[in-house]
Formats: C-alpha cells, sequence, structure tokens
C-alpha cells in the first residue's frame, strides 16, 4: 500500500508538469526563452501578453522546475532549466502532429498560400553550405541575431529584405530561418524572396 501511495504522488508531481504545459500562453513563452535568456518586459513586448499575466505564467513554469532565473539589477532573467526542457517541447510537438487531425490541418493551413512548406532539414543545409550552395539568413530582429545565431548566417530582418536582396548571390539558393518551427517570420521571408524571383527556402527547426 505504501508503495502505491508513493507511487501516485511520484505521478502527482508528473502531473504538475503536464499541468505547466497546459496552457498555450505557457508553451509560447517557453518556445521564446528556448532561443535565448529574457526578461518580463521583453516576453510581454515580444508575445502581446500582458506584464502581470507574463509573470505569474513564468512563477508557474519555475515552481515546476522547467525554467530557471537569475537578478541582474532590477531585472531578473529567465531561461529553460535545461536542455531536456527543449527536447520536451519538440516531443510534445510531434506527438501533436502526429495524432491530431486538427493540428495537422492547421499546420498546413498556417504555411499553404505559397510554396512556403517547402522545407531543408539541418542535416542538408550543413551539406549545402560545405559546397557553397546557399546563402543562410537569419531574419530575426537584430537584437536576437545578436545574443546568438547559427555559424554562417547572415541577420536580415524579414521586413528588409527587399531593400537588401542586392546582398545576397543571385546565384545562390537562399535558406531562412528565425524563432522555431510556428514562427510566421521565416515563413514571410521565403514567400517575399520568392516573389523577387529568389530560390528560397525554410529551415526545418
Amino acid at each position: 500500500m505504501a508503495e502505491l501511495v508513493n507511487q501516485r504522488r511520484l505521478l502527482e508531481q508528473l502531473a504538475g508538469i503536464g499541468k505547466a504545459l497546459g496552457h498555450a500562453y505557457r508553451l509560447e513563452l517557453l518556445e521564446l526563452l528556448a532561443q535565448r535568456e529574457r526578461n518580463v518586459d521583453e516576453l510581454a513586448r515580444l508575445t502581446g501578453i500582458p506584464l502581470a499575466s507574463v509573470s505569474q505564467h513564468l512563477q508557474q513554469l519555475r515552481r515546476m522546475g522547467l525554467i530557471s532565473a537569475r537578478k541582474e539589477g532590477t531585472r531578473v532573467y529567465y531561461t529553460l532549466a535545461d536542455e531536456q526542457v527543449t527536447a520536451l517541447l519538440g516531443m510534445l510537438r510531434e506527438v501533436a502532429e502526429r495524432n491530431l487531425t486538427e493540428v495537422q490541418r492547421m499546420t498546413e493551413q498556417y504555411f499553404h498560400d505559397s510554396d512556403a512548406l517547402d522545407a531543408i532539414d539541418s542535416t542538408e543545409l550543413l551539406e549545402r553550405l560545405r559546397a557553397g550552395m546557399v546563402t543562410l539568413i537569419d531574419v530575426r530582429p537584430p537584437e536576437e541575431f545578436a545574443a546568438g545565431h547559427l555559424p554562417g548566417a547572415i541577420n536580415i530582418p524579414a521586413e528588409e529584405l527587399e531593400a537588401r536582396l542586392d546582398e545576397l548571390p543571385a546565384e545562390q539558393e537562399i535558406v531562412a530561418y528565425c524563432r522555431g518551427p510556428y514562427c510566421a517570420l521565416s515563413v514571410e521571408a521565403v514567400r517575399r524572396l520568392r516573389a523577387q524571383g529568389r530560390q528560397a527556402y525554410r529551415l526545418e527547426q
């Protein structure tokens, strides 16, 4: 009987993590924190979620050990607790895309109005980079690029693409990436580039 009680207590802790993940806002915050360390003000600005609400969601994620925090002056900066949280988010996404028809439908609809569904994976990207076949662009805002980016990437925010098209070699394919698999920035970049007659793909993340 004692073993059963202990097992259920353990399962309650696991259920607590499930509960912490059970809100769209908290998943959105985790996706942003997977990119880099951020403070509450920045998270509120990026998501459009009220500041007080962002703070409450962060506290719940922290109580369940999914994120950690450090203080610098008057600001508190948050990041994922470890790389296993990133793996957990990826697994959650894969399970949903594989088993939920509505998620499959929405994903296809989200990317569908051009050929923006076309994507290459990291292995293929590395091969093409080594062969000098592609130019890799990071279409996130400059401050996010400065905080960390893929080796060899050029930072051209999506809204600047048309104005800076001459910076991209005309003979090369272009691969765009942004914050994650559901980030619209790389999709928009691919659409804009293809409208200009460029051969462009997004990086599968």
